[in-house]
């Protein structure tokens, strides 16, 4: 089977690649993604915060501990004594490009253009292959237009456009007014792809304690589901990469996101669950689901049931709605 894939122009083996994960900390664990044959790997996310807050740390650690105390200068480390989150970031991205052979993508988190972005180029001189931006902002203020939302995560990509000539993949939420009118306004501003769709993790509220508590639960395969409707959409109508993410745990759910439209899909809990290797399983699944049906390359069902290619594509909209709830019957016990 040829599961050759193109991916914000690059080259890959299959579509099958690793979200960001704690797995791409260790060079082992990365190691056995790519054995289990994943086609590019998504490294864990350098976070705004964490770059921001050694940086201010740092500055008055070795910047203002000489006030009033002029002789002390001579005797304070230097800078490069103090390796932070951006040099650890630094090394993994060279030792992951020296250990493997498949693309690696850096991630970068953050929600304001600011000096954090400037470290993008040192990201790309260590080797990554391409970028990740993943703008995690939840809109908090009441008073903050939808249009305002929107013009942060462009400037975002505007701002790391001007750093950096890599391709460029922006993870986003499913929460905007209009998901295509946003995807086709990052196009204009050099997008390579985008990711269908970052999961905004919920706090919870313990009852007993009276506190919030914070926990990751895990995914389940429906949970695709709006990443392959919009997968669907945006297919055929927008230049970019498409890759899905979010519910990925078996080979039905990656033959669903490629029918969808999907040029990638990403696996993020069911690798943390069950290993790297369990990756092998889906690419297997796959295949052999390719050999039932007949098909001998990828790209001979990606987008197969993409909205453009269906008789009725209005059962991605509206008609979906009506036809589940029409479709539903209670038990005969129920009063209707």
């Amino acid at each position: 089977m040829n599961l050759t894939t193109q991916w914000l122009g690059l080259t890959l083996n299959n579509p099958f690649v690793p979200s960001a994960s704690p797995l791409s900390r260790s060079l082992d664990a990365a190691k056995q993604l790519e054995d289990a044959g994943a086609g590019a790997i998504v490294m864990y996310s350098l976070f705004e915060e964490a770059v921001a807050a050694e940086e201010e740390g740092m500055t008055r650690f070795l910047h203002h501990q000489e006030t009033g105390h002029a002789e002390a200068d001579g005797f304070l480390p230097a800078q490069p004594d103090f390796p932070g989150e951006l040099d650890r970031y630094l090394e993994q991205v060279a030792a992951l490009k020296a250990s493997l052979d498949i693309p690696v993508v850096a991630s970068l988190n953050g929600v304001t253009a600011s000096g954090w972005m400037t470290h993008a180029q040192e990201i790309a001189d260590a080797g990554a292959d391409a970028l990740e931006l993943n703008a995690y902002y939840v809109a908090g203020d009441i008073w903050e237009e939808g249009h305002y939302v929107e013009q942060r995560y462009l400037t975002l990509l505007k701002e790391l456009r001007e750093k950096v000539s890599l391709p460029i993949n922006m993870k986003l939420s499913p929460f905007f007014s209009s998901v295509g009118n946003m995807v086709k306004k990052l196009e204009a501003c050099g997008v390579s792809g985008v990711t269908l769709f970052n999961r905004f993790y919920q706090p919870d509220i313990d009852i007993d304690g009276m506190r919030l508590k914070h926990a990751l639960t895990p995914t389940v395969s429906t949970d695709a589901l709006i990443a392959m409707r919009w997968a669907a959409m945006l297919h055929g109508r927008v230049d970019c990469s498409l890759s899905a993410t979010g519910g990925i745990h078996t080979g039905e759910d990656a033959v669903k996101l490629l029918l969808a439209g999907s040029d990638v899909v990403h696996l993020c809990h069911a690798l943390l669950q069950h290993g790297p290797y369990h990756l092998r399983k889906v690419i297997a699944d796959v295949t052999a689901w390719m050999e039932q049906q007949g098909f001998e390359d990828v790209a001979d069902f990606r987008g197969r049931m993409s909205q453009v290619s269906v008789l009725d594509p209005s059962q991605y909209e509206r008609l979906n709605y009506i036809r589940v709830l029409d479709s539903y019957s209670g038990r005969d016990s129920v009063w209707r």
